[in-house]
């Protein structure tokens, strides 16, 4: 690499003036960004010469070596979105490693560590004394790092593409002597922090202590709920830090200034290996978790029907009661397309069978579901049953083959020993057992508990060792054994996409396709920590209810998990109330995936202790469940543009809009163009909406709202306040779909049979596109014109949605005169009710529903319609 030598200091100062704009962004040509190294070199007395300023930079990205700051600048254009100085270089280092402990860092990182927390009483945490540059090239630099006592370093800097960056930091001496590594980073004093994987106190972590394992808790469960902790974090100014280590370790972030996070992990005996992470930089922070994905592999998307509505029972008695289910469902009409079956259903944890019993003929049953549109799944868990003769051959030939992992002891685990799928010939028979239940139909598994490896004994920084076929030990399973048992179910699923649920995960685990719930969350709308009566006189720390759960969702998204399904209900101190029952089912209906079910077996029409069938629940739920799969082409086509974006689906308001400088964990974004604010408080029936820029139409009323502000919402108990940028067509299925999945009995409305006519929701507004998944696009814009205001739809079908179109054009007004439609330019008169059209024909119809509503249906083709609203309307 040719560098540029530049004599005057003075300008080599300049360049390194935090103050001054980066260089200009090198211009991508032919779709392949220029990678480029730049040197600021300074000529000593003796005639050598040594960089005082190297910049990595790609496009409008650039991470820059500093010698006179010893700082690496992550850069946007002329903004500097992060900055690691020489001190934030930190080792936590030991006379001697001690087998017997974890160095758990998150006791290091708290303020007041537990009295009963063994750690080392000789560490010593030594920050980074001298920096240098070694060598670099066009993707690459190489820095030495030295600390007190002749304790030293290197960091290798990589250039992967524009905006992500690769850093390894490897001790080059004592590293039998190095426990933990700690880096710091200066980052903007006010923005806010997203990712981190599942929390359930706030979508915004700044503040706050985040361990990536389980530790002790003083909420009801005694643990923190950390199911599925990523080392992503992500900053509102446009930055990523990610760190792919699976050992204990923990986020301190903004906790201590501001202006600072820090990471600590834990290495121990593999401190040799060195730390590696990962710098990524976006113009909008929603597109950091595309260079997370780039990292670690993409979701495989589930299949579409996974979406649900689904239905289950807990400890559901049989064949029978879940046919009887089945029939209700459609009796009732309740749009659904998946039904799975929670334990107990074989005669053991994991015998491979069905309870003789219970279930007189399985396959039958399944095929009853299909044929009703019904897809089915059933419970899992990574264990066999040590004490059931239904399981004792499985588990002899597990223990005769070596198919169990070596651990001290197997006191704590839930049935009994769990399977080491690091053994290739245990991962191949586990999976085998499991076509018992794919050969016969079942499509989809709840993936149940499986975090029975822990990095620590108690929480108190004691090792349980556990050591697995590959060579790894609890240190390293304790984040990556969730990855393995998901592999194995992953790997039996249909090859167009099943249904796998899972209550844990880790990073990279999106690549199974997995959807997360959040574990036994309260039957009630507390908050994560909220002190809570135990009606007996005492009270509890509860793990969260409905308001947790739905910041579980906000933080997995951007955290790379972008499916998200918790228990509409509530699983512990079930039976939810009613209103706790109809808040939660109209705030799931608008996530990607809707799932029905308590620890108290409540559903839509048996509620409560009673199981009374209440019709205002029944009729509210019937409302919400049809919404869910009728927006299934809007966020199917979200699901697809994963790939190409890597955005999440469900987005915290503050991330979607970092400019608003609000963070609030009770309203988001579904998509590009909904905006839902769920009402989370008890008894409350209305709330405040922070509106972002643009305009917002109130979905129920067809209102139409100026962005920018505050607005208050009435919410009676069967509404959730819920609006779409005025102007954005949102896609849906028709009014009477049952099911996505296919069906056989005629008397079910299927999408998989039949897609049907595309469903058009729009109001108007400024002029927006959407392009569905399957290519059909649809334009609408509103321009004032001499006889009033016209508002044209355009569509162009695409690949699935070809049978043409009705459009809900709605929040045109009550009081204006009737509108003039027109489709393709022939003026259309109104029908009485819509559907009077012949095969062919256009049509429309007038509601007072929406604040006004013209329905038009027009038929397959490309079309264009045009409303044009009379002066002063």
């Amino acid at each position: 690499m040719k560098t540029r030598l530049i004599a005057l200091l003075s300008l080599a100062l300049m360049a390194c003036s935090p103050d001054d704009p980066a260089p200009a962004a090198t211009t991508p040509s032919d779709a392949t960004t220029q990678l480029d190294a730049q040197e600021v070199v300074e000529t000593d007395t003796d005639g050598s010469s040594s960089p005082t300023v190297v910049e990595l930079k790609a496009g409008a990205v650039s991470l820059l070596w500093s010698a006179k700051e010893g700082t690496l600048a992550l850069r946007h254009d002329a903004d500097e979105r992060l900055s690691i100085a020489r001190q934030d270089w930190v080792l936590g280092t030991i006379t001697a490693l001690d087998p017997t402990l974890s160095y758990d860092p998150y006791f290091y990182e708290i303020s007041e560590p537990h009295p009963l927390h063994e750690g080392a009483e000789d560490l010593v945490w030594r920050a980074c004394e001298t920096i240098t540059l070694v060598e670099s090239s066009e993707e690459s630099l190489t820095l030495q790092l030295s600390f007190s006592e002749g304790f030293a370093a290197t960091v290798t800097v990589g250039l992967d593409a524009e905006g992500r960056y690769t850093l390894t930091w490897v001790p080059t001496s004592q590293a039998d002597q190095i426990a933990l590594f700690r880096v710091a980073a200066t980052v903007d004093p006010e923005e806010g922090f997203y990712g981190l994987g599942e929390y359930f106190d706030d979508v915004n972590h700044r503040g706050h202590v985040r361990p990536m394992q389980f530790e002790f808790s003083e909420v009801e469960s005694g643990y923190n709920e950390v199911h599925v902790p990523v080392p992503l974090l992500i900053g509102t100014t446009g930055w990523g830090f990610f760190v792919p280590s699976p050992y204990p370790s923990v986020f301190g972030v903004a906790n201590q200034e501001a202006d600072r996070f820090q990471f600590t992990v834990a290495t121990g005996a593999k401190s040799d290996s060195g730390l590696t992470f990962h710098l990524f930089s976006e113009e909008h922070p929603l597109d950091i978790t595309q260079h997370y994905y780039e990292v670690t592999g993409y979701p495989t998307l589930p299949a579409p029907w996974a979406l649900g509505p689904w239905i289950w029972r807990d400890e559901v008695d049989g064949q029978v009661v879940v046919e009887e289910d089945l029939e209700k469902l459609r009796t009732l009409d309740l749009a659904t397309s998946g039904y799975w079956i929670d334990r107990p259903f074989a005669q053991a944890v994991n015998s491979f069978d069905w309870h003789p019993d219970k279930y007189s003929d399985a396959p039958a049953m399944i095929e009853k579901a299909n044929d009703m549109g019904f897809r089915m799944a059933i419970w899992q868990a990574p264990y066999l049953h040590s004490s059931e003769d239904s399981t004792a051959a499985l588990l002899e030939e597990a223990e005769e083959k070596g198919y169990l992992p070596e651990l001290a002891t197997t006191g704590g685990l839930k049935w009994g020993p769990t399977i080491d799928y690091t053994e290739p010939e245990a991962f191949q028979w586990w999976m085998d057992l499991i076509r018992f239940y794919t050969d016969m139909g079942i499509e989809g598994f709840k993936l149940d508990y499986g975090e029975d490896v822990k990095s620590v004994m108690v929480g108190f920084g004691v090792r349980l060792p556990w050591q697995f076929h590959d060579g790894s030990t609890e240190l390293e399973m304790q984040s990556q054994f969730v990855r393995l048992y998901h592999d194995v179910y992953a790997a039996t699923l249909p090859e167009d996409g099943g249904f796998l649920l899972c209550r844990s995960g880790t990073y990279g685990d999106q690549v199974n396709g997995v959807i997360i719930w959040p574990g036994d969350l309260a039957a009630d709308m507390s908050l994560h920590g909220d002190e809570v009566s135990d009606g007996e006189g005492g009270t509890y720390k509860s793990v969260g209810g409905m308001p947790a759960s739905m910041i579980g969702g906000l933080t997995l998204g951007p955290s790379g998990f972008p499916f998200y399904g918790s228990d509409t209900g509530g699983y512990r101190h079930a039976p939810p109330d009613k209103e706790t029952y109809m808040r939660w089912f109209s705030q799931t209906a608008l996530s990607t995936v809707m799932q029905v079910g308590t620890n108290s077996n409540d559903l839509p029409w048996a509620l409560g202790k009673d199981k009374v069938n209440d019709p205002e629940v029944l009729d509210a739920y019937r409302i919400y469940a049809r919404l869910h799969m009728r927006l299934f082409p809007y966020v199917w086509t979200y699901a697809e543009r994963l790939a190409d974006d890597g955005r999440a689906i469900q987005r915290p308001l503050g991330l979607a809009y970092p400019e608003l400088g609000v963070h609030p964990w009770d309203t988001y974004l579904f998509g590009d163009h909904l905006l839902v604010a769920p009402v989370v408080v008890a008894g409350a029936t209305s709330r405040d909406v922070i509106l972002p820029p643009g305009q917002w139409t109130d979905w129920w009323t067809g209102e139409t709202h100026e962005g920018g502000q505050t607005i208050s919402r009435e919410a009676p108990l069967d509404t959730i306040p819920f609006f779409a940028a005025a102007g954005a067509p949102i896609p849906m299925l028709r009014e009477t779909i049952d099911t996505t999945a296919v069906a056989v009995d005629p008397s079910v409305d299927s999408f998989a049979n039949d897609p049907g006519r595309l469903y058009v929701t729009v109001s108007p507004g400024p002029r927006t596109a959407f392009t569905l998944y399957d290519g059909t696009a649809v334009t609408q814009e509103t321009n004032e014109v001499e006889e009033g205001r016209t508002i044209t739809i355009d569509v162009t079908p695409g690949e699935l949605f070809a049978q043409g179109v009705v459009i809900e054009l709605y929040g045109l007004g009550l009081e204006s005169p009737m509108p003039a439609v027109r489709a393709n330019g022939v003026a259309l008169d109104p029908s009485e009710s819509r559907g009077e059209q012949g095969a062919g024909e256009s049509a429309w119809s007038w509601s007072e529903a929406r604040g006004g509503t013209a329905w038009i249906e027009v038929p397959a083709g490309a079309q264009s319609v045009s409303v044009t609203l009379p002066s002063g309307t």
